[in-house]
């Protein structure tokens, strides 16, 4: 089991240290990369805080997170979808509608639904269903279930929360904790089944509960 208060007390060094080492505007390019690491290490330091039972604590972390993702995204190369999707996600980790809305207007602003790019789809997917956009969001599930190198059970378990299907996001979801489960590599190496959580929070906000333990997942 690991010590996810040591995990949290690391993830919040590294975050400090890269506020402490960050570029000013006169770098651009090397400030939102900065920016985009400081949002990882406070996304771990909300992961690491979840599990070990401190809810508040890791609020505030995702909320950091949250802000360094959209900071960054002004100045990141084009297609650099993965900040929306962190903030989205930050903001659903720390239960937050009101700002998981306003991050997935915002990636919907940042036109993330006409991208050719299978991740950005995936955050436009997410918009969209933080949003109530089902049917926009079944579109985009469906094309990325379909595509070579999106997890496929990822595109599933999103179209059948789109579709209000109960069963197949049952199947889809624990196939996605599975992979998981068998993974090695983790988002700043905590030990987190951060994606299932996403999912379940969209599923519960659809009318879908499905009971899932695991140790990557926080206990009940």
């Amino acid at each position: 089991m690991p010590d996810w208060r040591e995990l949290a007390e690391r993830e919040k060094s590294r975050y400090l240290d890269g506020e402490a080492r960050l570029p000013d505007t006169s770098d651009p390019d090397a400030r939102q990369r900065q920016l985009t690491r400081m949002g990882n290490a406070a996304g771990g330091a909300g992961l690491a805080l979840l599990m070990s039972g401190d809810r508040a604590g890791a609020v505030e972390w995702f909320v950091r997170a949250d802000e360094r993702y959209r900071e960054s995204f002004a100045d990141a190369p084009p297609g650099s979808w993965g900040r929306p999707i962190g903030a989205i996600k930050a903001c659903l980790l720390a239960d937050d509608w009101i700002r998981a809305e306003e991050a997935a207007r915002w990636a919907l602003d940042q036109h993330a639904d006409d991208s050719d790019s299978p991740i950005g789809r995936y955050a436009a997917c997410l918009a969209c269903l933080v949003l109530g956009q089902w049917e926009e969001a079944r579109l985009l599930a469906d094309d990325l279930r379909t595509h070579e190198g999106f997890p496929r059970d990822v595109g599933d378990a999103l179209a059948f929360v789109a579709a209000d299907d109960p069963v197949g996001y049952w199947q889809a979801v624990d196939s996605v904790l599975d992979s998981f489960e068998e993974r090695d590599e983790y988002l700043e190496d905590v030990p987190v089944a951060d994606t299932v959580l996403v999912l379940q929070a969209l599923a519960l906000r659809r009318g879908i509960e499905v009971e899932l333990e695991s140790a990557l997942l926080p206990s009940r």
